[in-house]
């Protein structure tokens, strides 16, 4: 279990991520379709985050200028970008005299945040079929469950999708107060999730905002897979290819309520 502390939104970090993902929109026709994270919700590991064909990028920006101070850090960064077998990006980003933000350089403007090389995502897609890492999936099924909480009109506070850190996400729940979830998933459709074994632990994490817990349980599938319990193959999840997913609602485990 992680700790992440609270990070502080500034309007100029607003700003600059709206310059961003405007630019980046307009590097590809008709724009990215697929962002796993183009929102100012805290916690943060990457400000803008996206996939092209069967590649991920997560970027991290920066004002050239050091005087714009932005959340999250590098090596964050690079701990996402690794964990989903994606890139860790840098994107230096301009204030200009009379403002507004812009990208430092034309083109992308992405640098590999390892080596400093220019990125160019639309040469790294290939035809390969990218098995979909624990990471990814885990952030898939949060965006299921937040998803289906905010359909049923429940007011979101904050999400994140690392497989390591619980709570998954905070909403404003049935009580009027905050509630949290923790997520879970199994590859395997016709095998259960198991719930986490440190409930407590998470509960006393929880405590200082709320004592009101669930557990979801996400049930991702390839969507050519028989679903047949004859059948002993199950199809992996690719990245980039249809799902079906069973999500049966929250659950309230038996923990020790503090």
């Amino acid at each position: 279990m992680i700790r992440i502390n609270e990070q502080e939104i500034t309007p100029d970090f607003a700003q600059m991520c709206d310059a961003a993902y405007i630019y980046l929109n307009k590097q590809v026709q008709d724009g990215i379709k697929f962002w796993l994270k183009a929102n100012l919700v805290p916690p943060f590991l990457e400000h803008l985050s996206f996939r092209l064909g069967n590649q991920l990028f997560f970027i991290h920006l920066e004002d050239i200028s050091c005087k714009v101070i932005t959340p999250a850090n590098i090596d964050g960064l690079i701990s996402i970008a690794d964990a989903c077998n994606g890139h860790a990006c840098l994107m230096p980003m301009e204030k200009k005299l009379f403002g507004g933000w812009q990208p430092y350089t034309n083109g992308w403007c992405l640098f590999d945040a390892k080596t400093g090389n220019p990125i160019d995502p639309i040469s790294l897609i290939t035809e390969e079929k990218i098995v979909m890492t624990d990471w990814e999936v885990q952030d898939f099924a949060v965006q299921v469950v937040r998803d289906e909480l905010r359909k049923k009109g429940y007011q979101l506070m904050s999400w994140q999708g690392s497989p390591l850190v619980n709570p998954s996400i905070w909403f404003i729940g049935e009580s009027g107060g905050p509630e949290w979830v923790v997520v879970r998933y199994s590859r395997k459709s016709r095998t259960i999730a198991p719930q986490p074994y440190d409930w407590n632990e998470i509960a006393q994490l929880c405590s200082h905002i709320s004592n009101i817990g669930h557990y979801a349980p996400v049930y991702p599938a390839n969507a050519e897979d028989a679903f047949d319990p004859l059948i002993g193959t199950i199809l992996p999840l690719y990245r980039g290819y249809r799902l079906r997913t069973k999500f049966l609602g929250l659950e309230t485990p038996e923990y020790e309520k503090l």
